[in-house]
């Protein structure tokens, strides 16, 4: 079988939901549309960022602290700028993060399900070029036949959503994305550069149906194939849209 895209996500709220889309359309060194637009930031949160409003993960909350959080779904109304937000413990939430009043509901939605030993969500943020984990504008792209390996030494299906993917694709050998560090790939109409693989951490232990940490994911790596990474960061150097069903090509 030939490499191909089986799922696009985006997460418009940093840490805070995960949304399922057919196509996006990619532009040069951008994240992907509507990703990772906002974050929340704790109490404990450094206040000076990038000119571009870019800060480090540490600054906000996240599921690798808040394990519930890995349990909301989002929906991105584009035309109106709004995002919905559902969990399985709360009523659902409609806001517009950049509007102050939107952003104040946002916080006392979000405090029901953070970790309340960790530090206080207080205020949303948003990075004009999208708050990904790496310091610059990254696309993060995910082998399906790596999942299943992953899911065999777990013992249990483990759900793509546990690792915050953007582009998840099927048709390559188990760790073959590992390969394409230093090389590009055309996907549709775009091209992308990887750069560098993306070591995990204690979010991926989380199941996002429940928000409870039910799988050691990282110790499972470890033993496994001695690393903690899964899948690799990209940027993109030639925009144009991609979608579920498109062929890559590694160049």
């Amino acid at each position: 079988m030939a490499a191909r895209v089986t799922h696009l996500w985006r997460h418009p709220i940093k840490a805070h939901g995960a949304e399922c889309v057919a196509e996006v359309v990619l532009t040069t060194g951008t994240t992907m549309p509507w990703d990772r637009v906002w974050a929340i930031a704790h109490e404990s949160a450094r206040p000076d960022g990038d000119a571009d409003g870019w800060r480090p993960c540490a600054n906000f909350s996240r599921g690798a602290k808040s394990p519930e959080l890995m349990a909301i779904r989002a929906r991105v109304d584009e035309s109106a700028g709004s995002v919905t937000l559902t969990h399985p413990r709360l009523g659902p939430l409609t806001v517009n993060p950049d509007i102050a009043e939107d952003a104040a509901r946002l916080i006392d939605w979000v405090q029901a399900v953070s970790n309340p030993d960790r530090a206080r969500p207080v205020s949303v943020v948003r990075a004009d070029r999208g708050m990904t984990d790496s310091d610059w504008p990254s696309i993060s792209i995910l082998n399906a036949a790596s999942l299943g390996a992953l899911s065999a030494r777990a013992g249990r299906d483990l759900a793509q959503e546990r690792f915050r993917g953007n582009v998840w694709v099927e048709g390559l050998e188990p760790w073959a994305e590992f390969d394409w560090v230093g090389r590009s790939i055309r996907i549709g109409e775009a091209v992308l550069r990887v750069r560098e693989r993306i070591t995990r951490c204690k979010a991926t232990t989380v199941d996002p149906t429940t928000g409870v940490s039910d799988v050691d994911t990282l110790g499972a790596l470890e033993t496994g194939w001695d690393h903690q990474d899964f899948g690799v960061y990209a940027e993109v150097v030639e925009g144009g849209r991609i979608a579920i069903g498109d062929g890559i090509e590694l160049r």
